[in-house]
């Protein structure tokens, strides 16, 4: 086992806090990371308690260099900023997600309009956008009642994998329940525990 402590960064999107199988999946995760790192230091973010929009305010502020930033526009930035560096601290990160209306929660999409940040977590250059935040790996928990993931009718999991791989995190594995049967969700924590046995090897 390493001898550092893995830093998790956990991030719920169900907008149920009772019998949510993406939640189910997420303390899955969880716990197998436990098992195989030994000890983890763990950042809990619940977007289900709410989190806010942009606005005008945040948008002149953010684009604003830092040193030239007024102290009201610091305060205005200063919740994406604890996220931002949530997420930067974060050797691995597991999402939550269930796929609501064929995409993403409206909570998640709030987080990640939040923590992409020019400067921040990725910066522009002359051939485009180029993420910062690299060595990070992610476990995506994904639900559906529906939408069969991977389908031409799967919004979600195509636009997480290029958000996070937009702030420079590529590692990314996506794990899947379509409905809640027990066969569904064992196959899914078999998976997990695969995922995780495999990036701890590595780690």
């Amino acid at each position: 086992m390493r001898q550092k402590a893995l830093n998790v960064l956990e991030i719920n999107a169900s907008a149920r806090t009772t019998d949510s199988i993406t939640r189910q999946l997420v303390e899955g995760t969880l716990a197998e990371l436990r098992a195989r790192y030994g000890r983890i230091n763990l950042q809990q973010r619940d977007l289900a308690s709410g989190i806010p929009l942009l606005s005008a305010d945040w948008v002149e502020a953010n684009f604003t260099p830092d040193d030239e930033q007024s102290p009201a526009q610091h305060e205005t930035l200063a919740f994406s900023d604890a996220l931002v560096d949530e997420l930067t601290r974060a050797d691995a990160i597991v999402i939550g997600a269930p796929i609501y209306n064929f995409s993403i929660p409206a909570s998640l999409k709030a987080w990640i309009d939040l923590i992409a940040r020019a400067r921040k977590t990725f910066r522009y250059t002359e051939n485009g956008p180029v993420g910062l935040l690299s060595d990070k790996k992610a476990y995506v928990l994904v639900a559906s009642g529906g939408v069969t993931v991977g389908s031409p009718a799967d919004f979600a999991t195509p636009y997480l994998r290029h958000a996070l791989s937009f702030v420079g995190i590529d590692d990314v594995d996506v794990i899947a329940v379509k409905g809640a049967d027990k066969e569904s969700m064992n196959r899914a924590r078999a998976r997990i525990a695969d995922l995780v046995q495999l990036s701890a090897r590595a780690a």
